[in-house]
């Protein structure tokens, strides 16, 4: 697993333009969200200079995983676009909370037997680099805008998380927001 920052045009080897084609393969096709897309990529006003990426490659470059952080101290998706997710509570603006987004962990080229987005240990693997390239930059929790299946997963991870509000159907998809503690 590989992290990497900053805006596209910094980026080693083109990776930005692969996570946004892999992001397109997942949120948009797959799972049907309504996003914006160019190109088959999928991106938004929230991938920009102080955005942090987390992305699983194979040997062959092939991304199998990515995960997206920002600093809630600057505009994120969740305070920006979701925040009745927050029922009610204002969202988090602070240096020490992270936003966690677009976590998608799919092996797109059937190259790993992954039982689902939210199961396999490649979405273990990815929570954890996530998590640890959070602390690394000054995060003591995460604040997330996911899809309820990602619940499953943080009930089988070792950090302690729960819901910041209830789920709500939004654009046709159940999804909530959730704290994760990192301490």
């Amino acid at each position: 697993m590989q992290v990497i920052t900053g805006p596209a045009e910094v980026l080693p080897n083109n990776l930005y333009a692969k996570v946004a084609g892999y992001r397109h393969q997942v949120f948009v096709e797959q799972l049907g969200w309504a996003l914006h897309t160019e190109n088959g990529m999928e991106s938004d006003q929230f991938d920009r200079a102080d955005t942090v990426y987390v992305v699983a490659q194979d040997d062959n470059g092939h991304i199998s995983g990515c995960a997206r952080l920002l600093p809630t101290s600057r505009p994120y998706l969740l305070g920006e676009i979701f925040p009745q997710l927050l029922n009610g509570l204002a969202p988090p603006c602070s240096p020490e909370v992270w936003e966690l987004s677009r976590f998608a962990a799919v092996d797109l080229n059937g190259q790993a037997k992954m039982p689902g987005q939210f199961s396999s240990s490649g979405a273990r693997k990815l929570l954890e680099e996530s998590v640890a390239c959070a602390v690394s930059h000054g995060a003591k929790r995460l604040i997330t805008v996911s899809p309820i299946g990602v619940e499953r997963l943080l009930s089988r991870s070792e950090y302690h998380a729960h819901r910041a509000g209830p789920p709500m159907i939004i654009g046709g998809h159940p999804i909530f927001a959730c704290w994760i503690d990192l301490d």
